[in-house]
């Protein structure tokens, strides 16, 4: 839907989790074995990756200053079971969350959120305003008020839907 550079670091996971659902269209990428092994989950697990996607597309609707689409797990609660541990790099000192074993995709998202809370970038990471879209986008605007994951198309929208709501 959006014609926008993807998230930095771990959030592009996390945002092209969030746009695997075309809300518009109905079409599901965790439909097909393709959409699945991109994510590295099993038709098994795919039922979890979709309450994980609404969760923080309810989270990113938030952070945009929305309510959520509908009723969602807390995305607290389901990323407190991610098993992440500490790492430090040798060479430079650096530290970071890491997934732990498993490389579950709760855990690399619960890594990407943690990195991003780290870098200050987590709020950034929003849900377009659109009813019928909710696609996640990454915000560079300045003042990080963007609104719609594309100006061209659900921006453009809102606003003739304004326009004609006047009378004019």
């Amino acid at each position: 839907m959006t014609e926008r550079s993807p998230a930095p670091g771990g959030l592009a996971l996390v945002e092209a989790l969030v746009n695997t659902l075309d809300i518009e269209s109905g079409a599901d990428a965790l439909d097909t074995p393709e959409g699945r092994a991109r994510f590295g989950i099993t038709p098994d697990e795919t039922d979890l990756a979709r309450a994980l996607r609404e969760s923080l597309r309810a989270t990113l609707l938030a952070h945009a200053g929305h309510p959520p689409h509908r009723e969602t797990p807390p995305l607290g609660e389901l990323l407190a079971q991610a098993p992440l541990i500490v790492t430090v790099d040798a060479t430079d000192g650096s530290a970071a969350l890491t997934p732990a074993g498993d490389r579950s995709l709760h855990a690399r998202v619960a890594a990407a959120v943690a990195e991003s809370l780290v870098a200050g970038t987590w709020t950034r990471l929003k849900a377009c305003e659109a009813p019928d879209c909710h696609w996640a986008y990454y915000d560079r605007s300045p003042a990080g008020r963007g609104r719609w994951c594309s100006m061209q198309v659900c921006g453009a929208r809102a606003k003739m839907r304004r326009y004609r709501a006047k009378g004019a």
